[in-house]
């Protein structure tokens, strides 16, 4: 019988480097992690908590440059992500990702990536980073799905039959291939990745109170956004809004 939703959560197995932690779910496993990567935890602790709704993780990194060139792991979790989508979901799903960090299923947002650093700072090298991943797997909230029409979840886009844990294995797997290949021979790959899903390129869009429109990125996976006839630079960092953190 195949693992779905509703099953009982089992074991997770995550590749070398990875050390799982799992939670109960009353627990944020974002703030969990960056709790342990403030108290100095090793890098590669994935804490996790699977409940009939949602899934939710954490990795705590430890970055050996800037903040600026360290937030390309915020990118890797995202197309770990959906390359783990594509490897289990049925081949009609489609996954698109935000540059903030939504996560889209067959065009509803149906979660999100989210990352804080021990700074903010572009220049510094922080002592940690976290990227958190939730994912909605039932409808969120109370009344009709009719009141949310831009959101949905994996159960209602036909992927009820996919195990959570399986999921999350996944998710862990692609994201250390991504990030390998990127200690051996830089973004340029994920980048061409990366600009397949991205959602909304060439559409106006409103960030940090600024519209204009999204022309692609920069080799820092910055937002190019086209005011008038102007063409601003959103650096990655800026997502690591202030106050996130725990």
């Amino acid at each position: 019988m195949s693992e779905n939703i509703f099953e009982a959560p089992m074991p997770a197995t995550f590749p070398p480097l990875f050390t799982g932690e799992a939670v109960s779910g009353s627990t944020d496993p974002f703030a969990k992690a960056c709790a342990q990567a403030m108290i100095g935890c090793d890098a590669g602790l994935l804490v996790h908590s699977i409940t009939p709704d949602r899934i939710r993780a954490a990795i705590v990194f430890a970055p050996e440059s800037s903040l600026e060139e360290a937030m390309v792991a915020f990118i890797a979790c995202g197309v770990g992500f959906q390359n783990a989508m594509g490897a289990l979901a049925p081949p009609e799903v489609g996954v698109h990702l935000g540059w903030q960090g939504e996560i889209y299923v067959n065009g509803g947002r149906a979660g999100r990536l989210r990352a804080a650093a021990a700074s903010n700072a572009p220049a510094e090298v922080p002592d940690w980073l976290v990227v958190g991943l939730e994912m909605d797997l039932l409808p969120q909230g109370e009344g009709e799905t009719g009141e949310h029409p831009n959101d949905t979840c994996l159960m209602m886009e036909g992927c009820g039959d996919i195990s959570p844990i399986r999921l999350l294995e996944s998710w862990s797997r692609h994201t250390l291939v991504w990030l390998n290949d990127i200690e051996n021979d830089g973004p340029r790959a994920l980048h061409e990745q990366w600009r397949g899903l991205a959602k909304g390129v060439g559409e106006e869009t409103t960030i940090n109170a600024e519209t204009g429109t999204f022309v692609g990125v920069d080799e820092a996976f910055g937002l190019l956004l086209k005011v008038g006839n102007d063409t601003r630079l959103l650096p990655l960092s800026g997502c690591l809004k202030k106050g996130e953190t725990p």
